[in-house]
């Protein structure tokens, strides 16, 4: 899967389960090209969602329900994925 295709995915299955101000998702594998682990299959993702639903919760359980809905694409496609709640 190319990334803008990751991208759109991401955001389409955030936007169904979490209310959302903005997504915006920044690609970072280029940081990490050099790195004995590096998959070229896999993504490494800066994700920032403005979210007052998100907010509410811990970071740690904000970050669980995120991982949740993104499970499969974590197991796929993403390598290392950072995540910033505003």
């Amino acid at each position: 899967m190319d990334i803008e295709t990751l991208n759109l995915k991401i955001k389409k299955k955030i936007q169904e389960k979490i209310s959302c101000e903005k997504i915006s998702i920044e690609d970072k594998t280029f940081l990490h090209v050099n790195h004995k682990s590096h998959n070229k299959n896999k993504y490494h993702i800066k994700l920032t969602i403005k979210s007052n639903e998100l907010k509410l919760l811990s970071k740690i359980d904000s970050n669980k329900k995120i991982y949740n809905i993104l499970s499969n694409e974590i197991q796929n496609y993403i390598h290392s994925i950072q995540i910033h709640i505003l």
